[in-house]
């Protein structure tokens, strides 16, 4: 079977040594859409934005993506991102060095689809993907643990409308996600998308920026549930309800929800 919980769960995945400069950083904030000067400019940096993180293990990589590990071997077009949590150590430096340690967290059981976890730990942070497998649940596992996100009862009290720029996945791919979806429209076709999407991370990214400003480093843990696809082009939504230390996040594009679940915890 393309996955084996049994074999994938605990299986420890290739350690990978880490590193990054300024114009890592600046390239990322860029492809973002954080175009502001204290995002852009190595002499008035406000520090690096928290999801920097998500890019950190991928930058340098050109090849296209493949699930293939410990008990999971499945095809790239079944996949889509499901769920994204990091935290955050201490703020990111603007260079860094790191090793990052990995391992296949958890396997869930949604009936018509399973849920990949994986987990990779460094010294300034921690970050968990959740993938959604089409098609490989029904085999009798946990459901997994209920992450939704109840919003506050009363109006938000912030909203931020950012547009995202027709090319916006073509500069995201170049800090090493080239999965074919964001660029390749026979791919995205198979996958079942009208036409290449945005890169989930890369909006998860333009959400925090919306709601933390240029306070990064007031960032302590940030996660989010994808609830639905981005095109290159569209106006993201974001809603932001203040708690006490935290944020809960929501962001749309018209009507239709496409981050969820979100919450910033606040240093």
């Amino acid at each position: 079977m393309p996955i084996d919980p049994a074999r994938a769960v605990g299986a420890e995945l290739p350690s990978r040594d880490l590193s990054w400069d300024s114009t890592d950083v600046l390239l990322y904030h860029l492809a973002v859409g954080a175009g502001e000067l204290p995002y852009v400019y190595e002499d008035a940096l406000c520090g690096v934005l928290p999801s920097f993180a998500t890019v950190a293990t991928t930058l340098g990589d050109t090849e296209p993506p493949t699930v293939r590990m410990p008990g999971v071997d499945v095809d790239l077009a079944r996949v889509v991102h499901g769920r994204q949590e990091i935290e955050l150590h201490q703020p990111i430096p603007v260079k860094g060095r790191c090793r990052a340690r990995s391992r296949i967290a958890a396997v869930y059981d949604k009936g018509t689809a399973a849920i990949v976890v994986t987990e990779t730990t460094t010294d300034l942070f921690t970050s968990r993907i959740s993938i959604f497998v089409k098609g490989e649940g029904g085999f009798g596992g946990d459901r997994g643990p209920d992450t939704r996100v109840p919003l506050p009862d009363r109006e938000p009290d912030a909203e931020v409308r950012t547009p995202t720029d027709p090319r916006q996945a073509l500069w995201y791919r170049l800090l090493g996600d080239r999965n074919p979806l964001h660029v390749d429209p026979a791919f995205a076709a198979r996958a079942g998308f009208p036409r290449p999407i945005l890169h989930g991370l890369c909006t998860y990214a333009m959400v925090l920026k919306a709601a933390i400003g240029t306070e990064p480093d007031r960032v302590a843990s940030y996660r989010a549930r994808f609830a639905g696809v981005v095109f290159p082009g569209d106006t993201l939504h974001t809603r932001v309800w203040r708690e006490d230390g935290r944020l809960v996040l929501q962001a749309s594009v018209g009507d239709r929800p496409v981050l969820s679940d979100a919450v910033v915890t606040l240093r």
